[in-house]
């Protein structure tokens, strides 16, 4: 591959999972102040209703606001980012799409690009040779966790999503398989 193909960051994207964690982030608070309400809830397949106690409302609802505000606080980070989102080039994919995104990974290096969906978000996972060579460039505590836990549910701790680019999945899929399948054995 002689050119780079760069997407970059959606920066509409981005301000609509912020909205969205700010919206979870409300419903933790609420869980939190008003858990008597909000341990209550309807289940639409045995149409009954189901309670939970208070303390474990209150849990919940605390595990939501650390999550979502984590979340918020990358979001805003990845807001003012101006990186590039991806940038596939003969060198391999550049990944700053998320928050395990650790930059380049070689064409080298890569065994296979799986597709997997759970519940309704898709991503690329990327079965590499020397998984502890990508953990090992973590930049932080966090990063390295997150990229491990990606190991242990999926098998590679490197996995890539459009949800923060400007780009449609269906043609980020093709495309990164595309230009593996051109890159996988040069160099």
């Amino acid at each position: 591959m002689n050119n780079k193909i760069e997407i970059p960051l959606s920066r509409k994207k981005i301000i609509l999972l912020l909205l969205a964690s700010i919206g979870f982030i409300s419903g933790g608070i609420w869980m939190v102040i008003n858990p008597e309400n909000a341990g209550r809830y309807f289940n639409p397949i045995t149409k009954r209703f189901f309670y939970l106690n208070s303390e474990s409302i209150q849990v919940i609802g605390i595990v939501g606001i650390l999550f979502f505000g984590a979340a918020v606080i990358y979001g805003i980070k990845k807001l003012f980012d101006k990186k590039i989102g991806l940038i596939l080039d003969s060198n391999g994919i550049t990944d700053n799409s998320n928050a395990s995104s650790i930059g380049l990974i070689e064409w080298n290096d890569i065994l296979d690009i799986r597709t997997k969906q759970v519940m309704s978000t898709k991503f690329l996972l990327i079965d590499i040779v020397n998984p502890e060579k990508y953990i090992g460039k973590a930049k932080n505590g966090i990063q390295s966790r997150l990229m491990k836990a990606n190991m242990n549910m999926y098998e590679t701790p490197l996995s890539i999503t459009s949800n923060t680019l400007n780009y449609d999945f269906g043609k980020l899929e093709k495309l990164i398989k595309t230009e593996f399948n051109k890159n996988k054995n040069v160099g």
